[in-house]
């Protein structure tokens, strides 16, 4: 056990090293170059009202948009499903259902898969510019699949395979990227805690489809001829999580909950998380956040549509005869400028 614990903190200590070869830290000089940027929002309530400043201590299914370490925290099974209503006014949704499994004594395979949804939109053409010609449907989605494991008391990690996809009536994306994670816990209570999540490294992916052909002929009266244009490729949203969380438990009945988060992104500006969080009872979670990169304070200078704080809470019902079961209901608000904010809603069955 002691061999594996050193091999697990030496690796824990290499991945920025390691990250390093396909990341560069914050370049806002490359923003808009990647695509498959549905990767980058949180679909998840609980997570979402600490503006995923506690990556470091995430448990259960949530774990898989922000560190898949946490996934092993599974007591048995747990399934979750949420809908975050994104940007209101602008008629986007997201559903995200996932579900935890425990396999043997320390292990927990995850499932998970996010659809985007935008409603129907007008078909226009060069021709007929206000439209009139039908409608069509964008989908965006993915779908994930997991495995994490405890190696000890203090230790865990995870690694998941995303498959992405990304469509219109006439052309269409899809592609696989991987995610990769460690937490380590320690203190006399298990209270302190250190994760390092790498997130959406996969090779770059571009589009096909009959509306990237064009159709015409080279002279009046000779043969129609079809024109396949080829779609520039795009990379994916690679980053890197460095994240800490410490648990005050100030007695059996009221704990509080400070985390932060660094967040390197490879085509946009870097982020500093930081959150907060007060549990009664193990019943009643209140949770607020701040998310912050450079100029975001400024109207004029930020590049988000993000404006930093987020708040949520959580209600936790146990059942069962040891009480190790319960329900959830979760909800949290980010605050966004313009639109009235992001606000996500979601409930959990823990057994």
């Amino acid at each position: 056990m002691k061999r594996t614990t050193n091999r697990l903190m030496a690796l824990l200590a290499s991945v920025p090293l390691l990250a390093g070869a396909s990341l560069q830290a914050g370049n806002p000089d490359r923003a808009g170059s990647a695509g498959a940027t549905q990767l980058l929002i949180n679909p998840w309530s609980r997570s979402a009202g600490m503006g995923m400043a506690n990556s470091a201590s995430l448990r259960g299914v949530e774990a898989m948009f922000g560190n898949i370490a946490g996934l092993s925290k599974v007591n048995k099974t747990e399934l979750v499903f949420a809908n975050t209503q994104w940007l209101s006014g602008s008629g986007v949704s997201i559903n995200s259902i996932g579900v935890g499994q425990k396999l043997g004594s320390s292990g927990v395979l995850g499932l998970s898969a996010t659809t985007f949804g935008f409603g129907e939109i007008e078909v226009t053409t060069f021709d007929n510019p206000e439209g009139g010609r039908g409608t069509f449907r964008p989908a965006m989605s993915n779908i994930g699949i997991s495995y994490a494991k405890a190696f000890s008391s203090s230790i865990s990690g995870g690694v998941l395979l995303r498959i992405v996809s990304e469509s219109i009536s006439n052309v269409r994306t899809s592609g696989v990227c991987f995610d990769a994670g460690i937490q380590y816990v320690t203190g006399e209570k298990e209270n302190l805690h250190f994760g390092i999540a790498l997130k959406n490294v996969g090779p770059a992916m571009s589009f096909t489809g009959d509306g990237m052909a064009v159709q015409g002929m080279l002279t009046q009266g000779s043969d129609q001829l079809t024109l396949e244009q080829r779609s520039q490729g795009f990379e994916i949203p690679s980053l890197l999580n460095i994240g800490a969380a410490y648990d005050w438990h100030i007695n059996e009945m009221h704990r509080l909950t400070f985390a932060g988060t660094f967040v390197s992104n490879s085509f946009t500006k870097d982020q500093f998380l930081l959150g907060v969080e007060y549990a009664f009872r193990k019943m009643v979670h209140l949770r607020g956040g701040y998310m912050y990169e450079d100029g975001i304070t400024s109207d004029e200078e930020r590049t988000t549509v993000l404006t930093g704080p987020s708040a949520g809470i959580s209600v936790d019902l146990p059942f069962g005869t040891e009480k190790k079961s319960a329900f959830a209901v979760d909800y949290s608000y980010r605050s966004t400028n313009p639109f009235a904010g992001i606000h996500s809603i979601g409930v959990r069955i823990s057994l």
